[in-house]
């Protein structure tokens, strides 16, 4: 068996002058504490590994490395190197209950973990629809507080420019259903007027003759008709359909409502929700966090002030292109291509799509060519000379990045999720930027 003195005996820390006179290792350093190393170990950390892992190799711990080895420790290796009596070393408390399984309090606490869990889950199943009013509404809040800050920087006070932008706003909105509703009016009632005509112009037609002469269409038309009017369950699913596209139209109206409201309301006490979030910070950090906070609003409040005038932009050369050609209401279609073109990407395209419908039906192909050539060279010049240069001061999201979130935003969230896909992925990728990355660089 290897004697005690072949074991490496690093130096001894000397921590007072009694220890310094008689060369030995003070009582208070030399005292073993269970399943805690000491005080003095805490400098001769290297030099105590280097004699364990010689003692484990030789078979013995040594004296040195066995008065600062616990209890515990020292008793297994006598046990496994020198044939002492196999008994349970004593194991201390605390290292006994990280590897001690109680199975009762175990089961019972993943039973409510997955209670509060599913409970978690239901809720916010249930709360859905607010959830996505109060971000849309916060959305929109972020979006108008430039405006705001415009007016703030010119020595008004906040409530008299969150005033303004307000009555901003309600004049859009006013303007717009004071030009859709009189529209739609306008067209249903024509339809109502014109449908015995259009009836009779589908069936005089010569090539709707040649198809009804083939496949006798008016005559199962009128057989699939008189069906639906003696089945009372086809009647009362016709009027269940309108019933529930009145309350689809009416949900949409207050959710809108909704929206409209918590969006002012928001408007109104922005520094204040601001300052509250900032203050759940640490001290140390709140000032960064302020910092990322600021700029985190302040890119989402320009993104959505550059989509505006995109989409304004979109909407005036709409309107004049659709002026030289006559196409029919020209006013409603161009609300209709400034709401689209808020959305990114894609918004522009579906705009185009409608007005182009619109012309086929009224003008003939000629016209809706015509305005598909000069409208869709005008988004050729947006997408490489305007657009850039406006979104550049707001946002700085990569094109595959800004694709692959608008499909995401738009897949999870509909219409919603793509129009606030860019600024959250712009706000991620600062966080990351400016948090996770720095920390990495700082280890």
């Amino acid at each position: 068996m290897t004697s005690p003195t072949d074991s490496p005996t690093p130096p001894e820390p000397v921590d007072d002058a009694a220890g310094s006179a008689s060369g030995r290792t003070p009582a208070h350093a030399a005292a073993p504490v269970d399943g805690a190393a000491p005080a003095g170990q805490a400098q001769g950390a290297a030099a105590t590994e280097a004699a364990i892992a010689g003692a484990a190799g030789a078979g013995t711990l040594g004296p040195w490395a066995a008065t600062r080895a616990p209890k515990w420790l020292s008793r297994l290796f006598h046990q496994q190197h020198e044939g002492e009596e196999e008994e349970d070393p004593e194991v201390p408390d605390s290292v006994k209950e990280l590897f001690t399984i109680r199975p009762v309090r175990l089961g019972f606490g993943l039973a409510i973990g997955v209670a509060l869990a599913l409970m978690l889950w239901l809720a916010l199943a249930s709360l859905s629809q607010l959830l996505m009013w109060i971000a849309v509404a916060l959305f929109i809040a972020l979006g108008l507080d430039p405006i705001v800050r415009f007016f703030e920087r010119r020595n008004w006070p906040r409530p008299a420019g969150v005033a303004i932008v307000v009555v901003l706003l309600l004049g859009a909105i006013g303007a717009f259903l004071g030009t859709l509703i009189p529209a739609l009016i306008a067209q249903i009632t024509t339809l109502v007027r014109n449908a015995p005509a259009i009836v009779d112009s589908l069936t005089n037609n010569p090539t709707i003759q040649a198809w009804d002469t083939q496949f006798h269409l008016v005559e199962q038309a009128q057989q699939q008709l008189e069906k639906i009017l003696k089945d009372s369950s086809a009647v009362g699913g016709v009027f269940t359909g309108v019933i529930g596209a009145g309350n689809l139209v009416g949900q949409f109206a207050f959710g809108a409502l909704i929206v409209l409201v918590l969006a002012i309301y928001f408007l109104v006490s922005l520094p204040a929700m601001k300052r509250f979030a900032y203050s759940l910070a640490p001290r140390s950090k709140r000032r960064r966090a302020r910092e990322l906070g600021e700029e985190i609003t302040r890119s989402v409040g320009n993104y959505v002030m550059g989509q505006a005038t995109v989409a304004v932009c979109n909407a005036i050369i709409a309107f004049i292109l659709m002026t030289i050609f006559k196409v029919p209401y020209p006013a409603l279609l161009a609300l209709c291509v400034a709401v689209l073109a808020f959305i990114p990407l894609v918004g522009g395209v579906f705009a185009g799509l409608l007005v182009i419908v619109v012309a086929l039906f009224s003008g003939g192909w000629q016209v809706a060519l015509f305005y598909a050539i000069c409208y869709f060279a005008y988004l050729q010049v947006e997408a490489y000379f305007v657009s850039p240069k406006i979104m550049a001061r707001a946002v700085k999201v990569p094109g595959a990045v800004a694709v692959i979130a608008v499909i995401a935003g738009g897949t999870l969230l509909g219409v919603a999720g793509a129009l606030m896909a860019i600024p959250i992925a712009a706000s991620v990728m600062l966080l990351v930027r400016e948090v996770w990355i720095k920390r990495q660089d700082a280890r």
